[in-house]
């Protein structure tokens, strides 16, 4: 009986584990942590949730110390950025990608290579318009329904961070903990020695 809650409350635990990344999650950009002061590939992703309407242009504003170096084409949309200075000295205030047509429930990914400045949350605004003339801003806090999407930077990322795998196996090691003991304190594994 022990063993069969332990493998029901594992398989609950794993179950839980695994789904909660996979929820619906609005606008998110990606990856969601990173190594500040490296350069690398992000990609926004915004889903059409609307069901009258298309998403006809997404604006993406950064945050300060979120530098934005250059864009990845995206077919089929047109791209306007608006910046402070010139050549490269030039700041990013705000990127708008216009002209494409994303209908409902399918989700469009615009890429660009930036590099966090510093070791902290950098928060950016997205404001999506969709061909029925609505509008979402993707700005609000994280338990909201139009959460604003987030990009983690540290200094490092070596043995820094846990992954779902080391979480399910510390389950499985508290898990099998917890019968072991169980079974001794049942006398269920009781030998006689001669």
């Amino acid at each position: 009986m022990t063993l069969s809650r332990a493998f029901t409350a594992l398989a609950v635990s794993a179950t839980a584990l695994t789904t909660a990344s996979s929820v619906w999650a609005h606008a998110e950009l990606s990856p969601p942590l990173v190594q500040a002061q490296e350069s690398q590939v992000f990609t926004l992703a915004v889903p059409t949730e609307n069901e009258e309407g298309t998403t006809t242009k997404v604006e993406l504003t950064p945050p300060a110390g979120f530098s934005i170096d250059a864009f990845v084409p995206s077919p089929g949309w047109n791209l306007d950025v608006q910046s402070n200075g010139s050549g490269e000295e030039a700041v990013v205030q705000k990127v708008t990608w216009s002209g494409g047509s994303l209908p409902t429930d399918q989700a469009t990914g615009f890429q660009f290579v930036a590099k966090p400045d510093d070791s902290k949350t950098y928060t950016f605004k997205v404001r999506q318009t969709y061909s029925d003339g609505s509008v979402v801003d993707w700005a609000g806090a994280e338990s909201s329904n139009t959460p604003a999407p987030a990009v983690v930077a540290r200094s490092s990322l070596a043995g820094g961070g846990t992954s779902i795998l080391t979480v399910v196996a510390l389950v499985v090691a508290v898990l099998a903990l917890i019968v072991a003991v169980a079974g001794l304190l049942t006398g269920s594994g009781r030998r006689t020695l001669a």
